[in-house]
């Protein structure tokens, strides 16, 4: 399927925000946010079903990360300031409402966009990233997740993480995702992307400090449950869906 795709620039108030971009202008808009390591790439599958769909799809490098803005610090990485991305993204398009998916740190900030901004998102698909009330109340109460990530505690040292990250031409990363999808998922092309992407310079520093910026609760809306339109039970945005669940 072959689906010309384009290249955006967002003009936010603090940062510049990078994405793909395919599909009619006039579609629904639809925006997919990638998780860490990765960067817009990361949904390449999804781009070209969806807008050959009808959607207008926008998959923005997050702040951070490949071509966006690093600023430097890891307060300019707290969840109101990420949300603000995807909003400024939308107001930028002049959509008052858009269709919200995110995998890994996307899924993260697809919910407190979602939760914080019910009227502005329409549809929502999360994936790979529980809803932050039941994973908060189930880390609180299960010592043995809070031993599973381990990873987030190591990456608050300083300059260590960063080491390690570039070592051995990232080979770290690389791992990463090989470890955690199916054989045969990622091809050397992959990583020949996603090694320019994390070469970037600052980049390293930059997409570590998603972490260690505090995900604080009162940074994420406790809504309890959101309520959005019978969206699962529609045709079109089941098979949304199912496109971006593919890879």
């Amino acid at each position: 399927m072959n689906t010309e795709v384009e290249h955006l620039t967002f003009q936010l108030d603090e940062v510049t925000i990078h994405a793909a971009a395919a599909g009619p202008q006039e579609g629904p808009v639809v925006i997919l946010l990638h998780g860490f390591p990765e960067f817009w790439y990361g949904w390449r599958g999804q781009i070209a079903p969806l807008a050959s769909a009808g959607f207008r799809v926008v998959v923005p490098d997050q702040r951070g990360y490949n071509q966006s803005s690093k600023p430097q610090g890891w307060q300019a990485y707290t969840v109101p300031n990420l949300v603000g991305d995807v909003l400024g993204i939308a107001d930028r398009l002049e959509r008052q409402q858009f269709m919200l998916a995110g995998h890994d740190w996307g899924g993260v900030i697809a919910w407190a966009c979602a939760m914080g901004h019910q009227d502005r998102v329409s549809r929502l698909g999360i994936l790979n990233a529980p809803h932050p009330s039941v994973f908060g109340e189930y880390a609180r109460t299960h010592p043995a997740q809070l031993l599973r990530s381990w990873y987030i505690f190591f990456m608050q040292l300083p300059w260590l993480p960063e080491f390690l990250f570039e070592a051995q031409n990232f080979r770290a990363m690389t791992e990463a995702l090989t470890k955690s999808s199916r054989p045969g998922t990622f091809s050397e092309q992959d990583f020949t992307a996603y090694r320019e992407a994390w070469r970037k310079p600052g980049a390293p520093t930059a997409m570590l400090n998603w972490y260690r910026a505090p995900c604080e609760p009162r940074q994420v809306p406790a809504i309890p449950s959101l309520k959005f339109p019978c969206g699962f039970c529609g045709a079109r945005w089941t098979a949304l869906f199912r496109l971006i669940s593919r890879n």
